[in-house]
């Protein structure tokens, strides 16, 4: 099981993702676009072009995790962007975007 506390260190890709790809496919974007080691421990947070689904891929010492959430109806409206590839938050930034608390002022501490 994955705990989110406020000592993991979490990354969000700006960019929209290619949701074909696999636990291989974006462990090689974490590592060539994005320049950081996939088996890190780092929580590696991807959304899709559309907007509608988010996937975190993380490594725990033993394998590699890949969950992904679908929003039933909307989209992920304030996803930040920047001009890194990549845009670190906090355990309780990520579990509020997966809540889907997008208010304004949440969203502006990411950007």
């Amino acid at each position: 099981m994955i705990h989110l506390t406020a000592d993991t260190h979490i990354l969000l890709a700006t960019e929209p993702a290619d949701f074909r790809k696999g636990i291989d496919g974006l462990a090689y974007i974490c590592k060539d676009r994005l320049s950081s080691n996939p088996r890190s421990g780092t929580l590696f947070v991807f959304i899709n072009r559309s907007r509608t689904m988010v996937r975190t891929l993380v490594y725990d010492g033993t394998g590699f995790w890949l969950m992904t959430k679908r929003l039933s109806k909307g989209k992920f409206q304030h996803w930040p962007k920047s001009n890194n590839a990549i845009n670190p938050v906090a355990a309780k930034q990520l579990r509020q975007l997966l809540l889907g608390n997008e208010s304004s002022l949440f969203w502006e501490k990411l950007k």
